[in-house]
């Protein structure tokens, strides 16, 4: 990795981008690509795409990511001053309380703590022992009246966790939001090598980072209608399931550093599958393999019954502690990641097609 390279994968993870609010993210994003891309354009909602364009007359590929966050919203303000909160997203209440957090105003942002009764005072009738509900959990800001609070934030402010990126080691990153700032930077990174190996580009590519992932793939949607690429290759965050206590039989069973994870049925269009597996084993790309029982619950399935039909494929990152601030992943997943989209842009035909009864 570049230190160029490091310095945009470390601005991105750390600005806030909870879904609805997703501007500040955007733009880093938005910056970082438009060095290298031919065009980067916008919609209503927030989306940002990037593109690389070799003709007019040949197929198109879309690289895909979501740019949101999990994260709280303001709802209620009590009398004294505390900030009830609902939850934006699959947030989880288990490990919401005794957390910094920051409320995100439209001034900058206001920190606060999420309440949690010491354990010498708590009672099964103040929650204790009890996994909370998410109108049990509320934001502590400092202040002593609901009249100070209002000087502060209002109702539906958006609220994140208050946790930095670290490198755990030269492999291992940890942080808030991984999912999917992660797919943010693959897809980036991706467009600026196409670029600079842009005289064996046979196809014209978009990368799309996309807005609302987390409340129902709704930028995606709108995207890939405008747009309705040939092809779209999609890459979001999956369950490493190799820490304790999960059930494999249940979950499937991919581990964190042994390669991205192509995913199978479904949304999953299984000749452009096919495709991809090729281009791992030409480029001897290391992969897992995951199945899609119903939904592959991401951005994937937002975009592939588009109008006609686009023909799409899930690459997912493993990734430990999804939706909590301590996500995990190895950067040797992200960089192979980063490789198998590479590679399987550059190996695409001016007319390139997948369909189920092609030979």
């Amino acid at each position: 990795m570049t230190e160029a390279s490091r310095t945009f994968l470390e601005n991105l993870l750390i600005t806030p981008s909870p879904t609805g609010w997703e501007k500040e993210g955007v733009i880093v994003w938005k910056n970082y690509v438009d060095q290298f891309s031919d065009e980067v354009v916008t919609d209503a909602y927030g989306s940002c795409a990037a593109k690389l364009t070799t003709s007019g007359d040949v197929a198109t590929v879309m690289l895909e990511a979501h740019c949101d966050e999990i994260g709280m919203v303001v709802q209620h303000i009590t009398e004294k001053g505390f900030v009830y909160v609902n939850k934006l997203g699959g947030s989880d209440s288990t490990i919401a309380r005794a957390k910094k957090v920051y409320i995100h105003n439209k001034k900058g942002r206001v920190v606060g703590v999420t309440g949690n009764t010491a354990i010498h005072l708590q009672t099964t009738k103040n929650g204790g022992g009890n996994q909370p509900a998410w109108k049990d959990i509320y934001v502590d800001i400092g202040v002593s009246s609901k009249e100070e609070a209002l000087e502060l934030i209002q109702i539906g402010d958006p609220i994140t966790y208050a946790s930095d990126s670290e490198f755990l080691n030269d492999e291992i990153l940890t942080g808030r939001a991984l999912d999917n700032r992660i797919g943010g930077f693959i897809i980036a990174e991706a467009m600026k090598r196409l670029s600079e190996r842009r005289s064996e580009l046979k196809v014209n590519v978009i990368a799309l980072n996309s807005i609302q992932e987390e409340v129902g793939g709704f930028g995606a949607r709108m995207m890939s209608y405008r747009f309705m690429p040939d092809v779209a290759i999609v890459t979001d965050v999956t369950h490493a399931t190799d820490s304790p206590d999960i059930d494999r039989k249940a979950n499937g069973f991919v581990q964190l550093g042994k390669g991205p994870t192509i995913q199978h049925g479904g949304a999953n269009h299984p000749k452009l599958v096919d495709f991809l597996e090729t281009v791992c084993e030409k480029a001897e790309i290391d992969v897992q393999h995951e199945a899609t029982s119903i939904r592959t619950g991401t951005d994937t399935d937002s975009i592939f019954y588009q109008q006609t039909g686009i023909p799409s494929a899930l690459i997912s990152l493993p990734l430990r502690y999804m939706h909590s601030p301590v996500e995990m992943c190895s950067i040797n997943d992200v960089e192979h990641l980063i490789q198998i989209m590479v590679e399987a842009v550059l190996a695409m035909r001016p007319d390139q097609t997948f369909s189920v009864f092609e030979d």
